[in-house]
């Protein structure tokens, strides 16, 4: 792997010993979107909830591929000090921590992945960052401003408002704080999956999923047990793609008794 990028990160429980628990998040998503359920883990845990790059307080970079990803992750392990981690990751965040776990199987003590499998998919959601784009911020004063030139292209509400908080207001004018010129043109590597070839992680491992969502289906369960052969895989009844946010008690419970 390269060498990667220094990382920003929300960190809870910092008086707890152990093995850290690292939270990654999804496309669009950042490590705030994470804080209540960081300070829940935090109980028992150190938790650090990252923030990707191109996203939140990251640095931006041209290259979004999982393994460059992976590898920002690795070097904030390494930056710390700590040999091992526990491994939440949600979508995009999934996908990095299952990179980084085959990669380097010594570093990951236990992993989650929710709501995400070790293939490529055809859900794009370059029509979201197209839509981001072309919204005029100048002029604006209020977020309801901007979030109304996103109704077209993004109708759900919820969805929306996940979108706007990538939106700043600083020193009177609102801009994005996410790299959506990165994301549109790596899309494809988002929504795919490295060809890491035979490479398994024989560690603790546990898929969640959401049963309004495509994105875990008994089709990808070949591909689960074939990289991740301990994996166990949950579903939440009635929880989407959000499910952490759907479902936070269901969720969290999950990942409490498996860390």
């Amino acid at each position: 792997m390269a060498q990667g990028l220094p990382l920003t990160y929300l960190e809870a429980g910092e008086a707890n010993g152990g093995t850290p628990l690292l939270v990654l998040h999804g496309l669009f998503g950042s490590a705030r979107n994470w804080q209540t359920l960081a300070k829940r883990f935090a109980e028992r845990h150190r938790v650090y909830a990252l923030d990707l790059r191109n996203h939140g307080g990251a640095p931006w970079s041209d290259e979004m591929t999982y393994p460059a990803m992976a590898a920002d992750v690795l070097r904030f392990l390494d930056d710390r000090g700590f040999a091992r981690a526990s491994v939440v990751g949600h979508s995009m965040g999934g996908k990095v921590a299952m990179t980084l776990a085959l990669n380097h199987p010594d570093r990951v003590e236990r992993l989650a992945v929710a709501d995400i499998a070790p293939v490529a998919y055809t859900h794009t959601h370059a029509p979201f960052v197209a839509a981001m784009k072309q919204a005029k911020l100048e002029g604006c004063t209020r977020r309801s401003e901007v979030e109304a030139q996103l109704v077209d292209a993004v109708p759900e509400a919820p969805l929306r408002s996940f979108l706007l908080q990538n939106l700043v207001l600083e020193q009177g004018s609102f801009h994005w704080r996410i790299n959506l010129d990165a994301i549109g043109a790596r899309m494809t590597d988002l929504i795919g999956f490295p060809d890491l070839g035979d490479a398994r992680y024989d560690g603790p491992t546990l898929f969640i999923g959401g049963t309004r969502s495509d994105y875990i289906v008994p089709e990808n369960h070949a591909a689960i047990r074939r990289h991740f052969p301990k994996a166990a895989i949950e579903m939440i009844e009635g929880a989407g793609h959000w499910l952490h946010a759907e479902r936070p008690q269901e969720f969290a419970a999950l990942v409490e008794t498996f860390a």
